[in-house]
C-alpha cells in the first residue's frame, strides 16, 4: 500500500461506502483494510476475519455471520504465508458451493515463532494484532528468561506487548514479583490480574478493547480462564492445573478470534511449551534496551562485553547497576538468533520485516484514531 493511498484512507475518516463494511467494525475493519480490499470487491468478493484455522478448513467472520471456507486456493510452500487466525481474508459470495478463502490481504503484523524442526520454520501464531499479551502465571515460579524471550518475539512482531501475572489470588504478596517482571519487560506495562477475584480485569478491558490482542503463554498459565473473563462467557473450556507443577493440560487446543463485550477481539491461543526465536535481534535489543544503551559507550563500536578494555558493559555489570542473569540472558538469545539468521533466507525475511513495519503504522495510526488517542508511541521493528 502507499503513503498516498494511506493518507486519503486516513482522511476520508472512517467513511465506509456501505453496511457489509459497518458489520466488520467490531472485528476490526476500518478504512485501510476497506481500500485494500477495493480491488476484490470490485470482483464480486467478500470480506471477512479468520477467527478459526482446522487444517485445510477455517472460519471467516463476515458481514453474514461467521461461515466456512477452504483454503486449498492459499496454501503456499512458505509457511509464513498460510491463513492464519487474525488474517483479514477475500472469499467467494453467498450461494458458492463450496466457499473458497481466494486471497489474504497483506498483514499489519504477525507473531512468528521458529518451529522444533531441524528445519528452522517459522511458525506464524497470529497476524494483524495491535497487543500481545504475555500471560505469566504467578503460581509456578517466575522464569524471567522465558518472560524476555516471549518479549523479544512480540516486539519483534509488529505489535504492541503487554505482560498480565496471572492467578494473583493464588499469591499473598505480588510487589517483588511484579518488581521482578517489570525489570525484565522495560517499557512494557505489566498487570498484575486474577480471573477469580476480578484484579487488573478493567486495566485489561479498558487497555485491549477497541482492537486485535493475542493471549500467548504456557500450559496453566490461565488463558483460557482470562479469556472467559474478559469476555464474560465461558468460551473456552478450562481445566484445573496439575498441584505438582501448577502446569496446564492444553485445554486450548486451536487458535481462536473471540469479540470482547466492551469492543476488540481477542485470540486465545494453545501453551506453548518452546517458544524459538525467528529472526528477532530488534526485539531482543528492545528487551534489552538497558545493555544496548550501556554498548554505546564503549570504547570499541564492535566491542562484544567478554574482556575488551573500555568496555560499558562490563562496567556496569561490575558495580552492579546490571546483573549477571541479564547480561547472559541477553548473550544467549543473541546467540540462537544468529543460529537461526544463518540457516534461513535473510533478504526474504527482511523484506517481510519492511512490510509488517509499513502497514502496522498505517494500520497503529488508525487504532489511535478510533481510541480518540494521538497516535502511538511504541518502537516497531
Amino acid at each position: 500500500m502507499s503513503s498516498s493511498t494511506s493518507s486519503s484512507s486516513f482522511s476520508s475518516s472512517f467513511s465506509f461506502r456501505d453496511a457489509s463494511s459497518h458489520a466488520l467494525v467490531p472485528y476490526g475493519w476500518d478504512d485501510v483494510w476497506e481500500a485494500e480490499f477495493a480491488p476484490y470487491a470490485a470482483q464480486g468478493l467478500v470480506a471477512g476475519r479468520v477467527v478459526r484455522v482446522d487444517r485445510n478448513m477455517c472460519d471467516v467472520f463476515t458481514a453474514d455471520g461467521t461461515v466456512r471456507a477452504d483454503t486449498a486456493l492459499v496454501m503456499p510452500s512458505d509457511p509464513l504465508r498460510i491463513v492464519c487466525t487474525g488474517d483479514w481474508a477475500a472469499l467467494d459470495p453467498r450461494g458458492v458451493d463450496p466457499r473458497f478463502v481466494r486471497t489474504l490481504l497483506p498483514r499489519r503484523s504477525a507473531f512468528v515463532r521458529s518451529t522444533s524442526s531441524k528445519r528452522s520454520e517459522g511458525q506464524v501464531l497470529a497476524t494483524n494484532v495491535d497487543h500481545v499479551v504475555v500471560c505469566v502465571s504467578l503460581a509456578a515460579e517466575l522464569e524471567l528468561g522465558r518472560l524476555e524471550r516471549f518479549l523479544s518475539l512480540a516486539w519483534e512482531s509488529g505489535a504492541e506487548p503487554l505482560v498480565v501475572l496471572t492467578k494473583a489470588d493464588l499469591v499473598a504478596d505480588t510487589t517483588h514479583l511484579l518488581a521482578d517482571a517489570e525489570a525484565a519487560a522495560p517499557g512494557v506495562q505489566v498487570v498484575v490480574a486474577s480471573a477469580a477475584s476480578g484484579e487488573g480485569l478493567d486495566v485489561l478491558a479498558a487497555v485491549l478493547g477497541g482492537g486485535t490482542s493475542v493471549l500467548l503463554g504456557q500450559s496453566g498459565a490461565g488463558k483460557s480462564t482470562l479469556s472467559n473473563a474478559l469476555t464474560g462467557s465461558e468460551v473456552q473450556e478450562v481445566q484445573a492445573t496439575r498441584d505438582a507443577d501448577g502446569k496446564g493440560r492444553h485445554t486450548t487446543t486451536t487458535r481462536d478470534l473471540l469479540a470482547l463485550p466492551g469492543g476488540g477481539v481477542l485470540i486465545d491461543t494453545p501453551g506453548l511449551r518452546g517458544v524459538g526465536l525467528w529472526d528477532a535481534e530488534g526485539g531482543v535489543a528492545q528487551v534489552f534496551s538497558e545493555i544496548e544503551e550501556f554498548a554505546r559507550d564503549c570504547r570499541f563500536h564492535d566491542c562484544s562485553h567478554e574482556a575488551e578494555p573500555g568496555c560499558a558493559v562490563l562496567a556496569a555489570l561490575e558495580d552492579g547497576t546490571l546483573s549477571h542473569r541479564r547480561l547472559d540472558s541477553y548473550r544467549k538469545l543473541l546467540r540462537e538468533n544468529a543460529w537461526i539468521a544463518s540457516r534461513t533466507d535473510q533478504r526474504l525475511r527482511a523484506e517481510m520485516r519492511r512490510e509488517w513495519k509499513q502497514r502496522s503504522a498505517a494500520g497503529r495510526e488508525m487504532y489511535e484514531r478510533k481510541r480518540g488517542g494521538g497516535g502511538g508511541h511504541r518502537r516497531v521493528y
